[in-house]
């Protein structure tokens, strides 16, 4: 059989097609080399946190450099600091960021976890209606603002829970030699921002971490009422799972967290925090000197 002048334009056309469908092919199988490789290189970080980092957005800034430098993928699971050290106490995070010294040091002393370092601090507020029917705008003893918000039964939303705030908050009512309870005690089982909405709709006070309520504070109708009692001192640690005792957890992703959180871009980044809209960071950095911070 011989080329006619149609069979040598449809076997041009022929082949430039098959040439056309090698060509793409090629580019696929790159393609989905390159793809998989990134898949086995990339690394994941799971941190167990406490709410009141991730509602103040400090994440959104803290993580992506880390990400981007280390070529992983962070996930935090944002509950109360009783909850994120029960997720680590089971193996299903790489690290906690929490922020209550006693259950830090039981969770490190039960061998759940290793290398704690603090990170960082603020301090915790009782914030209330403008009003102030308990007295106590000015304070400065929690223990006696507390005592006269139950004298008077003014109403008091507490969280709770097994969140680091709610420990302190109890642990300041003992001291009060208060046991609160009563219609005008409510305990939500909520995070800081629904307990902050909540104690807004009812008028009444809450203990908050200052971060929390400053980034609500323009959607609510809450002034701070007492503020600066070293009892509300609130510091914030990291602490990587023991891989001793959970082998499969991420060490040494974890460890390289916990290097950037506590070095000077990070430290850095966290003293930055909350300036621009705030006008105060909503975080003090603990990791380093503050002259060491530029």
């Amino acid at each position: 059989m011989f080329d006619t002048p149609f069979n040598i334009k449809y076997n041009s056309n022929v082949k430039r097609k098959i040439e056309k469908m090698r060509f793409f092919s090629i580019v696929l199988f790159i393609f989905t080399i390159c793809i998989a490789g990134c898949a086995q290189t990339s690394e994941r970080l799971i941190i167990a946190s406490t709410t009141s980092i991730e509602a103040s957005g400090l994440y959104e800034v803290l993580n992506p450099p880390f990400e981007k430098r280390f070529a992983c993928q962070i996930y935090v699971i944002a509950v109360g600091t009783g909850k994120a050290l029960e997720i680590a106490s089971n193996g299903d995070a790489d690290l906690v960021f929490v922020h209550n010294r006693e259950a830090e040091e039981k969770f490190i002393k039960e061998g759940y976890g290793v290398n704690r370092r603090e990170v960082m601090c603020n301090d915790f507020v009782i914030i209330g209606p403008p009003d102030d029917p308990a007295g106590i705008k000015g304070m400065k003893d929690a223990k006696k603002a507390l005592k006269k918000i139950a004298d008077r039964k003014c109403s008091f939303v507490s969280r709770g829970d097994a969140s680091g705030t709610y420990m302190r908050e109890i642990n300041l009512w003992k001291k009060a030699k208060v046991v609160p309870k009563g219609k005008w005690y409510l305990e939500v089982g909520q995070n800081m921002a629904a307990t902050i909405n909540i104690a807004d709709q009812k008028r009444a006070y809450t203990l908050s971490d200052r971060a929390t309520y400053l980034t609500l504070s323009s959607k609510v109708n809450l002034e701070i009422l007492c503020e600066g009692d070293p009892e509300l001192f609130n510091p914030y640690s990291v602490i990587a799972v023991n891989p001793a005792k959970f082998p499969n957890v991420n060490y040494l992703m974890a460890m390289s967290y916990i290097g950037w959180v506590t070095s000077q871009k990070g430290q850095k980044i966290i003293a930055e925090f909350g300036k621009d809209k705030f006008g105060q960071s909503l975080f003090v950095p603990l990791a380093i000197p503050k002259k060491l911070i530029r």
